[in-house]
């Protein structure tokens, strides 16, 4: 994967936008009247070559105003120049910190437990081909929204790549808004857990998980990923401590939790036990739902889209891109070997914390995860926000300055998704499966299908009829690429859900769930 150089942009009157590679500087008008800069996923030498549209300004979003079929970002920054609230003022580290929020965070301490179901060797190198997968569709992403800077978040796009058919917007818009309420509603039952561990149980789980909720919903607040990136790199930094201090303690402690102490089951004896690849007993449940978790992981393109919209330089992009892609195999494979390789397959849990022996150990590590706990959910509840916020007051006064229906507005949109988040998540006693059930049936369409389909919408409209023959081995290896990214999607979808349906099943006949709005402890 190669980032073009960039080069003038000049739009010739249709959907196309022609990119010149003269060693000029380009007119200004010409990159304001096309927005657009050159990238090509399997170009290895830096050249133009044209870049077009898949549909025009007016083929995407419902309820959009005049201002949100303008495609060009200097325009965008124009016409939000004199309001009090711009949002396209992000720059390239802001917008990676919000990157490092939302990917460094809790779910690191499940590798371990992957890793002792698939093996240590098997899931150190699926979690570098997935953050590869991931990193590829990442730069598709931003290569649409390059071409479109007009989207405003996945149900823009998604419209626009299907041809502009209505019902996809909404249906888009149902996984969107499920998927991130969703998201919430974990975070609001982990704070629970997290105050319930701290204080030994001292108050009920639902008044945990309520106060979680009311602080959630004011750190939520801010209009602006400008704003939010600085939360985001306070979450980033502690969520580094907290793992990092967690794979010191595994490390240093005589031994992991429940030592030789047989268990409910009697499996907790004998000294840590290290796979190396997956034991013959590995079911296809246990194997698949350890694979999802990998891959849930590093699955976030369902942001992107919404982050390059607020940013001021959308082209800059791949930079936080890459940086937290390298960040994150770094982290995600060195602590989940090193607690894995301490903790054993018999003694680890998830999230791993709970694998720590020591309690004060235990204690200072999960601390250090507060700031993510509250604000991972926050990011998802401000996206989610801002997509119900735009399409109600685009246009108006009240989106882009401080006034009281604005503020109001936002506020109680806001308080909407955190108390359905809350509710959601207490009522629904196999709350985490259903979780992963979620997962399944959307991470598949936003981690794969819908970024396979966007390459060759692009290609179709860049060469035409036959571009997998007119572009020679590039054609086709990036055709065949795509056909398995899209592969991977629907085996995620299918595979996928029957597993999470199968572990609901096994999880209800042994008993695991249990009951809604229940006050028992969760704490690790």
């Amino acid at each position: 994967m190669a980032l073009g150089r960039k080069t003038d942009a000049v739009a010739d009157g249709t959907n196309n936008i022609t990119l010149n590679d003269e060693n000029r500087e380009p007119h200004q008008e010409d990159l304001s009247n096309a927005g657009l800069y050159t990238y090509d996923a399997e170009k290895t030498e830096e050249r133009g070559r044209k870049m077009s549209r898949i549909g025009g300004p007016k083929d995407i979003g419902v309820g959009d105003s005049e201002s949100g079929s303008v495609a060009s970002v200097g325009k965008q920054m124009e016409l939000e120049a004199s309001n009090a609230i711009k949002y396209r003022t992000c720059s390239w580290p802001k917008t990676a910190a919000l990157l490092f929020s939302e990917y460094i965070c809790l779910a690191i301490m499940s590798f371990p437990y992957s890793y002792s179901i698939l093996g240590l060797v098997p899931g150190l190198i699926l979690t570098v081909v997935i953050a590869a997968v991931v990193l590829y569709t990442s730069l598709i992403v931003w290569e649409f929204c390059l071409r479109h800077p007009e989207i405003r978040d996945v149900c823009d796009l998604g419209q626009m790549l299907y041809y502009g058919w209505r019902w996809v917007w909404y249906l888009t818009a149902v996984m969107f808004l499920l998927n991130n309420t969703f998201i919430q509603g974990l975070h609001v039952l982990t704070g629970a857990k997290y105050l319930n561990t701290m204080t030994n149980h001292s108050m009920c789980t639902i008044g945990f998980s309520a106060i979680m909720a009311v602080i959630s919903w004011v750190c939520s607040l801010p209009r602006t990923f400008d704003t939010l990136s600085k939360l985001a790199t306070l979450s980033a930094f502690f969520t580094f401590v907290s793992v990092l201090l967690a794979a010191i303690f595994a490390g240093i402690e005589a031994h992991p939790k429940g030592y030789n102490s047989g268990g409910p089951s009697g499996t907790l004896v004998g000294e840590p036990k290290v796979l190396v690849i997956a034991s013959s007993a590995t079911t296809f449940v246990s194997g698949m739902n350890a694979f999802l978790n990998i891959s849930y992981t590093f699955i976030g393109q369902i942001t992107l889209p919404s982050f390059i919209a607020e940013m001021k330089e959308p082209k800059d992009f791949p930079k936080a891109l890459w940086a937290v892609t390298i960040a994150e195999i770094i982290v995600f494979s060195l602590v989940g070997a090193i607690v894995y390789a301490y903790t054993g397959t018999q003694y680890n849990t998830a999230p791993a914390f709970g694998s720590l022996g020591n309690e004060l150990y235990l204690k200072v590590s999960f601390s250090f995860m507060i700031p993510t706990l509250i604000f991972l959910g926050v990011l998802y509840a401000s996206v989610s926000a801002r997509f119900v916020f735009f399409r109600i007051f685009d246009g108006t006064p009240h989106k882009g300055n401080h006034t009281v229906v604005g503020w109001a507005s936002w506020g109680g949109i806001l308080a909407v998704l955190w108390v359905v988040a809350f509710i959601i998540a207490e009522v629904i006693p196999f709350f985490s499966d259903l979780l992963s059930l979620m997962s399944s049936l959307f991470d598949s369409f936003f981690g794969f299908i819908f970024w396979g389909t966007a390459y060759m919408r692009m290609r179709a409209a860049d060469y035409g009829p036959g571009w997998i023959t007119k572009r020679g081995i590039r054609g086709l290896w990036g055709f065949s690429l795509n056909v398995v990214i899209i592969l991977v999607g629907c085996y995620m979808l299918t595979a996928g859900t029957y597993a999470t349906v199968q572990s609901i099943i096994d999880n209800y006949h042994s008993n695991a769930f249990g009951s809604a709005f229940s006050c028992e402890s969760n704490g690790l």
